[in-house]
């Protein structure tokens, strides 16, 4: 066994190797301070036949074992991956799919096994290493090495690697990636951080990364595994020469250059028929034609960018394409807004409920146990005019989501200020090109729409790459299409107001890029999303809407003592279940007195209202209650003024004349007004009918 160690954002990382799993490909056992992760890499023998892509799995589990939890609910294993376990293993996944071979079609699996969690250090970024160092540590082919940092920032101080606190607490949660001399992923959720700062953030992140990679090699110098011969996949040039004498450059390029998709999609059908019927009796070549006919696409559009600046729609290279927006267009939702972006059409529905209907949160971080705001975002086959059934959103959906959603997060009004849990939907219409950035946009409307008094308004763009040989040969692609991100290099979405970023996602094909390519590409996305905030999003709804939507429920909150709870909820909930019968509301109540009624009629919620300030405050002399009459005996009247509180009227105090018989004058279920009398010789509340009047 070999260990290694070295000091990260003054915490100190430890790497065991030939420790434990030795039939894996490579293993690494990660701690950092008492966090501790396994994290693997295993690679098939063989390549996948039938296959034209690279088969990589990426796994983060978490097991509650290393919180010291049992798993909550009746089967008490962990289940399906959690939405942070999907998000985290898409993080690791993205910066190093790019690095290993283009044409290597063996499955490859890495998995990272979280064992115990110290709050000071976050096992996400562990296991981001973790997977970096067991795979260059691996025979697999891999062009690393590659490292992550994860910067943070406290009262306006950026922290390395921030404590699972200062993480969920301060203005930014930023993970970089990079190479040995580029960055390769960018990942970053903020509170609305200035284009300069996410800069200096992310380039902090990238010198720290170059520490690590330096720490990495050593390692890989020491035990690392020479790297393994493989089958290559890459289609055969002499098949490319065959095409073009049959589909000329010329005629590829007038297929492609299009700004419509489905005419486009016809053109490389008519175009494979054609090369079908040629190749009909090779079958080597019909075997892995679709991949060739992608590449012979890829290497036109890629050219026609990079040399003559010329895009498959015609557009400029920072134009955006033509945008719509509109609000309010499905009934009786509580909001509702569809933005368009070319062919790229998002429809989003907002709904609120109370706070007690946020999402619980049974996973390894202690500090968040709900999720008040929610985006959902479903990317259904028709949108793409493709058939299959649906199963549920993938990690593709889940990831979508998770940005639209961070991207709003720093401009809802807090819970003091609007207590309601928010969920939105982002239903994909169609799509061609960044359907998430659309959802950011339509989920913004929606909200505004609504009537949830955001602080600002948020729009989102993704922008393209194309490279070419040498760094500075590259042109960047502002609102890139399906087409341009497929055979690009670079997707790098951002979010944000006027005054600065609120989430980015990079994305990249290739080893890195250069500072000036994302400094350019956050400059582009700035100057994209204030027109689109300009010329679209403000001409359809330019602010919150005052009032809630008509179809919304109503809440309003009220301060209760905390030892009068009991009193509010009554002996088994009965007081507080007939007050919910009763007006038709929903009611809930924290354990410091805070009380949230909920309802769509505003009516039913003053008239809960008074009934919790009746119960919650103690008779004074003199007050006048209206109330029900219960219960009607020889001497008196029960009144009760509100469920579980009552007061007696005796038979005296009914009227201004003699009363024999209290049913001559009262009968049950009657509404009377009465007027506190105080106490009376015995120390009893008393209540009086005719003093009231």
């Amino acid at each position: 066994m070999k260990s290694y160690s070295m000091e990260i954002g003054g915490k100190t990382l430890t790497v065991d190797i030939d420790r434990v799993a030795k039939q894996a490909n490579g293993a690494a056992m990660m701690h950092y301070g008492d966090t501790t992760v396994l994290s693997t890499a295993t690679a098939s023998e063989k390549p996948r036949e039938g296959i034209d892509f690279f088969p990589l799995s990426v796994e983060f589990e978490e097991k509650m074992y290393s919180v010291g939890k049992i798993p909550g609910g009746f089967n008490k294993r962990e289940g399906k991956a959690s939405e942070n376990s999907v998000l985290t293993a898409r993080v690791i996944d993205r910066p190093m799919r790019p690095l290993f071979p283009k044409d290597y079609r063996n499955d490859v699996t890495l998995n990272n096994l979280v064992l115990s969690v110290d709050p000071e250090c976050r096992p996400e970024i562990v296991a981001m290493l973790g997977s970096a160092i067991s795979t260059c540590v691996s025979d697999i082919p891999f062009a690393g090495p590659c490292a992550m940092t994860q910067i943070g920032l406290v009262d306006g101080e950026f922290v390395v690697n921030p404590s699972q606190k200062q993480w969920d607490e301060g203005d930014l949660q930023l993970t970089v990636a990079s190479t040995k001399e580029k960055v390769i992923m960018i990942e970053a959720g903020a509170n609305i951080i200035p284009e300069d700062k996410m800069i200096e953030a992310i380039y902090m992140a990238h010198d720290i990364n170059q520490e690590i990679n330096a720490f990495i090699e050593k390692i890989c110098a020491e035990v690392g595994k020479e790297k393994h011969e493989y089958e290559s996949q890459a289609i055969p040039e002499e098949l490319f020469d065959a095409i073009k004498k049959i589909v000329t450059p010329e005629e590829m390029e007038v297929a492609v250059f299009t700004d419509d998709k489905q005419t486009r999609e016809a053109n490389i059908s008519e175009i494979t028929e054609k090369l079908e019927e040629a190749f009909a009796e090779n079958e080597d070549y019909l075997a892995v034609l679709g991949e060739a006919i992608y590449q012979y696409q890829k290497k036109t559009v890629r050219k026609m960018i990079l040399k003559d600046h010329k895009r498959p729609d015609g557009r400029e290279l920072d134009q955006i394409r033509p945008l719509a927006a509109e609000v309010d267009l499905i009934p009786r939702v509580h909001g509702s807004a569809m933005f368009t972006r070319g062919q790229t059409q998002i429809c989003n529905i907002a709904t609120l409920a109370p706070l007690s209907e946020a999402q619980r949160i049974d996973g390894l971080d202690d500090n968040v146990t709900t999720k008040r705001y929610m985006h959902h975002y479903n990317f259904p086959s028709y949108s793409v005019g493709e058939t299959r059934p649906s199963r549920g959103p993938g990690r593709r959906e889940i990831g979508h989501g998770a940005l639209a959603e961070k991207a709003l997060m720093p401009v809802l009004p807090s819970e003091e200020e609007f207590p309601y849990a928010i969920r939105t939907v982002s239903e994909t219409f169609e799509s061609n090109g960044s359907t998430s950035m659309a959802s950011t946009c339509s989920s913004c409307m929606s909200l505004m729409a609504t009537g949830v008094p955001i602080k600002a308004m948020v729009a989102g763009i993704s922008c393209g790459l194309v490279t070419g040989e040498t760094d500075d040969d590259y042109v960047l692609l502002t609102d890139i299409q399906g087409l341009e991100d497929f055979f690009g290099d670079m997707d790098f979405k951002v979010t944000g107001t006027t005054e600065g970023i609120t989430a980015i996602q990079m994305d990249i094909k290739i080893h890195g890029l250069t500072r000036e390519i994302v400094e350019g590409a956050i400059q582009r996305t700035r100057e994209a999303r204030l027109f689109i905030m300009d010329t679209c999003m403000k001409p359809a709804i330019a602010e919150p809407r005052k009032e809630l939507n008509e179809y919304a429920p109503k809440i309003e909150s009220m301060q209760i003592d905390p030892e009068k709870i009991g009193d509010v909820v009554g002996k088994s909930g009965k007081t507080i279940n007939a007050i919910i019968e009763e007006t038709g509301v929903k009611i809930d109540i924290t354990d410091e007195g805070m009380v949230s009624i909920c309802g769509i009629d505003k009516e039913a919620i003053d008239k809960a209202k008074e009934y919790i300030e009746i119960i919650t405050t103690d008779f004074e002399e003199g007050q006048i209650l209206e109330g029900t009459v219960v219960s009607i005996k020889e001497f008196g009247a029960f009144i009760e003024f509100a469920p579980g509180k009552e007061g007696m009227v005796h038979i005296s105090k009914i009227a201004k004349e003699r009363v024999n018989h209290v049913e001559d004058y009262l009968t049950l279920g009657d509404r009377v007004k009465c007027k506190c009398l105080g106490k009376d010789r015995m120390g009893r509340i008393s209540f009086s009918i005719k003093d009231a009047e």
